[in-house]
């Protein structure tokens, strides 16, 4: 038998795109979009175009943060990347809050 090929530290490894969606929601995620704004927040709903609900959306603009935005919704097509927030993380801007 062929032993199971494992991703080197550095590699990406290629993802379905719905179930990876599906598996963010219910959690903090960061969207980066092609304009190069990012919008960290919790992730309400995604439909079948993947359009994203997020809601508690905090804008970033060079890394610093614009304010808090409340729920949006970000088009599919605005979107460039996604990706889930470490919870450590999540707990790190928790306590930034109290």
């Amino acid at each position: 038998m062929e032993a199971e090929k494992k991703p080197k530290a550095g590699m990406t490894v290629p993802v379905n795109p719905k179930p990876f969606l599906n598996s963010l929601i219910g959690k903090t995620i960061i969207a980066k979009l092609k304009w190069g704004m990012e919008y960290k927040g919790f992730l309400v709903s995604a439909d079948s175009y993947m359009n994203l609900q997020l809601g508690n959306a905090e804008e970033f603009v060079d890394g610093q943060s614009t304010g808090t935005l409340g729920e949006i919704l970000i088009r599919c097509n605005n979107v460039l990347y996604l990706r889930g927030v470490p919870e450590d993380e999540e707990l790190e801007d928790a306590a930034d809050l109290d």
